[in-house]
């Protein structure tokens, strides 16, 4: 409904959109399925029996395919495997796997040991000739956004917060090298981490990818940016530098990297938050400025 006109057409078109869909791809169609922000997924049944979803993404919110383009460059390695799709509709058939991590309950250590297991498998080299967003051009994107965002909020938080990130930034840019750069998520966090049906406890598949030319770190950063509550409930800087610390193990990645992108997750999400009036603004960035005083100290 936010979309408007364009988002009530597709609202309205949807039943037609997903019988011709069924008809071409021979599927019976289930339950659909619930905790999706800009996409209908639908359960369906192959005509071979296999379980899979069916997956009709609002118009225009990936613009250049990038998720598509993603799943299709990882042919189901550590990603959820197309079976068929449709760019014009902005529509696939996908690999139906278990629930998320995030649902599973588990100790937030097992979920980042889970991840990077999964993360693992999922980095590729980058495509001959693959066409994505950049670090570069990520870190700077998100400069752009920080700073234009805080002072439109009317500086919601202290002016070191932001120029440290700023500068965290800044040394992102500047690191960047193609060449030691891998087709990355992009937005790995335990809801897009999903549990691979009798593959057992460890073995999970990555849905809904941004799909990013970048380092290692970037994936890495986007764990430092969840699980809040868990660094207010005791010194965000010690339980910060901690998880950044066995994220470098469980990897083999630098950990100041893992660090200042993590920081730079931290406050752009922090400040997109308050820009929906969102409660988890505030703790977002309250943990970004212990991070920015304790290191500043």
């Amino acid at each position: 409904m936010a979309e408007g006109p364009a988002g009530e057409a597709w609202l309205a078109g949807l039943g037609p959109v997903v019988e011709e869909l069924a008809d071409r791809w021979s599927l019976a169609v289930g339950r659909t399925l619930t905790g999706g922000t800009e996409a209908l997924v639908v359960d369906v049944t192959m005509a071979d029996g296999r379980q899979a979803v069916l997956k009709v993404n609002l118009p225009a919110r990936d613009p250049s395919a990038s998720q598509l383009r993603t799943l299709l460059a990882a042919r189901g390695r550590g990603y959820a495997e197309v079976y068929a799709y449709d760019p014009s509709r902005g529509t696939m058939l996908m690999e139906r796997l278990g629930p998320s991590l995030n649902d599973l309950g588990l100790p937030v250590d097992l979920q980042l040991e889970l991840l990077c297991e999964t993360l693992t498998e999922a980095w590729a080299l980058v495509p001959e000739g693959a066409c994505f967003m950049t670090g570069a051009e990520k870190a700077r994107s998100l400069s752009d956004f920080i700073e234009t965002s805080w002072r439109e909020l009317g500086r919601p938080c202290p002016v070191e917060l932001i120029d440290t990130a700023l500068r965290y930034a800044e040394s992102r840019r500047r690191a960047f090298e193609p060449t030691q750069a891998v087709l990355a998520h992009g937005d790995s966090h335990p809801w897009n981490a999903l549990q691979v049906p009798g593959g057992g406890s460890r073995r999970f598949k990555f849905v809904d990818p941004d799909g990013l030319i970048i380092e290692r770190a970037y994936d890495l950063g986007i764990l430092m940016r969840e699980w809040t509550s868990e660094l207010l409930a005791g010194d965000p800087l010690a339980l910060g530098t901690r998880r950044c610390r066995r994220l470098a193990e469980l990897t083999g990645v630098d950990a100041e990297a893992i660090w200042q992108w993590g920081f730079i997750e931290r406050t752009s999400t922090g400040l997109l938050c308050a820009r929906f009036g969102w409660e988890e603004a505030r703790e977002m960035l309250a943990v970004a400025e212990a991070w920015a005083m304790g290191m500043a100290e």
